[in-house]
């Protein structure tokens, strides 16, 4: 350890990317402390993608006992589900890993300081519980993001995040969910299946935005096919309390809407929680979206303070933040030379019902980067193998985006079930720029709804809208 500071490394915030950086840090032979306010784990371990994919398994549940009757079972009428129940078992298996992730820091020679941490200068760190300042040589901030609540909209402070969503004690009777992307339509799709009526309010023309437009439309559908009340084009004018919210809450939209509904949610979206770091007292730039400005190696506007995370609000994706924390480690502490993450072939997935996946660019990018006569494109629209039999109007959707004449795989897209573990293979493809001629030349294993990335002959006409059905 340098003989000038408390510490090499002092991490603030202890999400994914922090407690990656910090164990990596410590394993390269650095004094390291990482300050956490909550609990260790972060967002996706305690309040997000961990517990809302245990809801998610839930939710699979009901359309599974459905199924079950095509294969020859009886009396899944009588199943009775328990929100209750539910929650206690996800609270207990959070519990569970928090302590994982404890026992990992200190195994790894961390210093757990349970604290909020800010900054009292550029290399001073003032711990606001044990009302001290520590120094550091390097210091990373990893503080992640919050959920996005407009102050602009009546009544909007009335509304429940998903941090609240996943502690309710009763399960809603209905639910309007404001948004239209990953967080809106997971918890949608969780809620409707679980027996809340659920409407889905997006201002845009179609949920997803950013994503390839025939996988919007046709998850659209799908969700729709399942009971979700989606409503598009419905910007939220004012919400308000029913009887002080004891009778629940009336949504009202500028198109002229109404709904009454138990619970009201917002899920616009996630903003970077740099609120009160007195990041000024350091020098540190911020953007106007409230970001950590930083280059490709997660530097900040000062040499020693690094960013990595949902705090610089480059891709607000738990594998990123750890991916980003353990390159900066290495980096900075290991010595090696980790090239810049590569933001364009990140796959991520969608866990609604259906579920939904994408890696690369979609057909709309593609066409615009390369021309469209370019550009082909293979899709599959097929009835999955296992509802021949259990009766349901379910469809299996996989889309090839590929350019030049060695037919390059750009992109991927799927809808259906498995639809996240395909896509992590699909991204490998991606990332080495493999060619449709390297699928083609691949043995199909049957009978999986996989086999037919390896079948697709024929491209098909560029997307309509209307071509989906």
């Amino acid at each position: 350890m340098s003989e000038t500071f408390d510490y090499d490394l002092f991490v603030i915030g202890a999400g994914s990317g922090g407690v990656r950086a910090a164990r990596i840090a410590a394993g390269h032979g650095a004094k390291v402390a990482i300050a956490e306010e909550y609990r260790v784990g972060g967002t996706c371990v305690i309040r997000g993608c961990v517990p809302k994919k245990l809801l998610h398994y839930a939710a699979a549940f009901r359309e599974a006992f459905e199924d079950a009757r095509g294969f020859g079972f009886s009396g899944q009428e009588a199943a009775k589900f328990s929100w209750e129940a539910l929650i206690a078992a996800k609270d207990a298996e959070i519990a569970r890993l928090n302590g994982l992730y404890l026992k990992t820091l200190r195994n790894a020679g961390v210093e757990i300081l349970e604290t909020r941490a800010e900054f009292a200068g550029p290399h001073e760190i003032f711990l606001v519980s044990e009302e001290r300042i520590v120094t550091a040589r390097i210091i990373l901030i990893a503080t992640g993001s919050v959920p996005f609540v407009p102050h602009n909209i009546p009544g909007a402070a009335f509304a429940i995040t998903s941090n609240e969503a996943l502690d309710l004690k009763r399960q809603p009777s209905s639910i309007a969910i404001i948004g239209g992307g990953y967080i809106a339509l997971e918890f949608a799709s969780i809620f409707n299946a679980l027996g809340s009526e659920t409407h889905l309010l997006y201002r845009g023309p179609q949920i997803l935005r950013g994503f390839d437009r025939e996988l919007r439309d046709r998850l659209a559908a799908a969700m729709t096919a399942r009971g979700v009340n989606i409503h598009v084009h419905a910007e939220v004018d004012r919400i308000e309390r029913l009887n002080g919210g004891r009778d629940g809450y009336r949504v009202h939209t500028r198109k002229g809407l109404t709904l009454e509904v138990a619970e009201v949610m917002y899920a616009t979206g996630r903003q970077p929680n740099t609120f009160d770091l007195h990041l000024e007292k350091a020098g540190v730039e911020v953007l106007a979206n409230d970001a950590v400005k930083v280059n490709d190696y997660g530097q900040t506007s000062v040499p020693h303070i690094y960013a990595v995370g949902d705090v610089t609000n480059r891709a607000q994706l738990t594998p990123v933040a750890i991916r980003e924390g353990h390159a900066f480690a290495d980096r900075v502490f290991g010595g090696r030379d980790v090239p810049p993450l590569d933001y364009e072939t990140i796959p991520t997935a969608i866990f609604s019902l259906p579920e939904a996946a994408s890696v690369g660019l979609s057909e709309e990018e593609a066409r615009a980067r390369f021309g469209s006569e370019n550009v082909a494109v293979y899709r599959a629209h097929f009835r999955p193998m296992k509802h021949t039999l259990s009766g349901r109007d379910a469809r299996t959707f996989f889309k090839l985006v590929t350019a030049g004449e060695n037919g390059r795989i750009l992109g991927a897209h799927l809808i259906g079930e498995e639809a996240p573990e395909l896509i992590q293979l699909l991204g490998t493809l991606v990332s080495m720029k493999a060619r449709k001629a390297d699928l083609d030349a691949t043995i199909a294993v049957h009978p999986t709804a996989a086999e037919e990335l390896v079948t697709l002959r024929t491209p098909g006409n560029p997307y309509q809208p209307d071509d989906a059905s």
